[in-house]
């Protein structure tokens, strides 16, 4: 189990590790993750689809994994980094990290001086890189592999990690008496989810609230959804680039003009804006972590909220349909916005906060309530 694994990354850096995971070798963009908790959540969210997340947290795998806290069904992440890995302890375990990651065919590296590649990704911004692991890991190949990754510009990702065909979603959110998902209450909104790459605690949250779920492909037209006639539209988090989905932003050009409530979450809110006018541009090495503090422009409250984004809506582009609503207190990038005409709204971090933190629920009790006063009006 203590094969050697190296990390190779397109400047040429070399990092010598132990591997955890799967045999292998595997590319794409390496980028560092401030969370102490909910690995598993980062594991099994469809946004890091073909990238290496590097945990900055030293002490990684003493919870282990289990199907409750899966955010979909299956990972997509290309590989994980990590400085120590620890043995489980934890009454809610029911498999160990190192048994998950090659279950999934995950590669993995630990024994990495993560503070060191860390520094160098906030120096130089993000980097392509590959993981090889196993008995052939190679640091030739892994370095060729990581020179040979272009980049998520251009990257159309949402396709590639989208359901096949609608499905309903009926779980709620966990609950630690019973160690399980609550049933679905009574619903009072039919909601369509757009699916770029939805986690499910922001399905289940919708579901807590009374929302009738119905999750679609990402390349659903907006013909298909306006027939559905529901209550609200909900624009899912995803990976790659949002200027590549031009299918996504098209049809979310004609469901706002239609009138029908909408919200949009990371990817989501990133194509709505797009749809709006806005433009997007690629951040120098993101915001990936759950500890990032963001001001409520309307209220003037600072909340901590959950991130995970390589791409930025470019608040000077905002067009006089959109004002802003949240912004960053570490970079002062553009964090929410909403429509001024149509009950529209978006924000850019993860308000679901799977595992944490809480501090934005709001945002889905705005979504319900925009829907609440449409069919009061209506």
């Amino acid at each position: 189990m203590n094969d050697s694994a190296f990390l190779a990354l397109s400047d040429g850096s070399i990092f010598l590790g132990t591997s955890i995971g799967a045999s292998g070798l595997q590319s794409g963009e390496v980028v560092f993750n401030t969370s102490m908790s909910g690995y598993q959540e980062i594991l099994s969210d469809p946004s890091y689809a073909r990238q290496l997340v590097a945990l900055t947290y030293p002490h990684i795998g003493n919870t282990g994994t289990n199907p409750l806290d899966m955010e979909s069904e299956k990972s997509n992440i290309s590989g994980l980094i990590i400085r120590n890995y620890s043995e489980t302890s934890n009454w809610r375990s029911v498999c160990s990290l190192r048994d998950f990651l090659v279950q999934n065919d995950i590669v993995a590296i630990a024994n990495v001086d993560t503070r060191r590649l860390t520094r160098l990704l906030r120096t130089k911004g993000s980097l392509s890189g590959a993981i090889s692991c196993g008995h052939d890991a190679s640091r030739e190949l892994a370095l060729e592999a990581a020179r040979g990754f272009e980049g998520l510009e251009g990257l159309d990702l949402a396709k590639q990690v989208t359901c096949e065909a609608p499905y309903a979603w009926k779980e709620g959110i966990w609950s630690l008496s019973t160690n399980d998902h609550s049933e679905l209450p009574k619903s009072k909104f039919r909601v369509v989810a757009y699916d770029f790459g939805v986690k499910r605690n922001i399905l289940r949250l919708l579901v807590d609230r009374g929302c009738e779920i119905e999750v679609v492909p990402a390349d659903t037209t907006a013909k298909e959804i306006i027939e559905r006639q529901p209550d609200g539209v909900f624009l899912s988090n995803g990976p790659g680039d949002p200027k590549a989905c031009n299918y996504a932003i098209e049809a979310v050009r004609e469901i706002i003009d239609s009138g029908i409530p909408s919200f949009g979450i990371c990817l989501g809110y990133q194509i709505l804006a797009l749809a709006c006018g806005a433009q997007t541009t690629k951040m120098k090495f993101g915001h990936h972590g759950a500890n990032h503090p963001v001001k409520d422009l309307q209220q003037g409250k600072v909340l901590i909220t959950s991130q995970n984004h390589g791409f930025s809506v470019d608040e000077a582009s905002l067009p006089d349909a959109l004002s802003p609503t949240h912004r960053s207190l570490f970079d002062g990038t553009l964090q929410g916005v909403e429509h001024r005409e149509q009950p529209v709204f978006g924000f850019q971090g993860h308000p679901e906060g799977s595992p944490g933190p809480h501090d934005i629920h709001g945002l889905f009790d705005k979504f319900v309530s925009s829907m609440k006063a449409d069919i009061t009006s209506g």
